[in-house]
């Protein structure tokens, strides 16, 4: 397995594992051909974000994509990892934890200030793996990760895609 940063000709698979995504932890139907744009323009601007992916005999196994935001608080940026990805026959087999481990090299290389990420809140597969694999007492990594259970509810919209569990921050100071 190795893990790298998605290129231009990944856009196809990493759109298609979008739509597989989409539907699996949110139940939600997305269009292929918008998805793919939207990659496609992450790829094509790395002021937007980038993707990290795990390719395996030519095959993408799983993928992440970054984005920033700046904390003028702290004078640096915070990395928001998105559209988590894993294969349903690679799962459980380390992809996903290589994949956050390289951003969390890659974070400290760039001196980022922390990591983050929301969940949906009925994901409970994803927040259990999080949690099992990036918990306060971790040796993988020199951060320290705090644990919230509250509901994040800064959008009161009749929506449950606005009711996100934060379970992963990674300060990287």
């Amino acid at each position: 397995m190795k893990i790298r940063v998605a290129l231009p000709e990944d856009a196809e698979k990493i759109a298609a594992n979008n739509v597989l995504l989409a539907r699996k932890s949110e139940g939600k139907s997305i269009q292929y051909e918008t998805t793919l744009r939207g990659v496609e323009e992450v790829i094509d601007d790395e002021n937007k974000g980038f993707y990290i992916v795990a390719e395996e005999n030519g095959e993408i196994i799983g993928q992440t994509m970054v984005t920033y935001e700046w904390s003028d608080w702290r004078g640096k940026q915070i990395w928001w990892l998105q559209s988590i990805y894993v294969r349903k026959e690679y799962r459980k087999k380390g992809v996903m934890k290589a994949i956050i481990n390289e951003i969390i090299k890659m974070a400290k290389e760039k001196n980022v200030f922390m990591l983050r990420l929301y969940v949906y809140k009925k994901n409970k597969i994803a927040m259990k793996a999080y949690e099992k694999n990036w918990d306060a007492k971790s040796a993988i990594f020199d951060v320290r990760v705090i644990h919230t259970n509250h509901v994040y509810n800064a959008c009161k919209a009749s929506s449950p895609a606005y009711h996100m569990q934060p379970i992963f921050h990674a300060t990287l100071d």
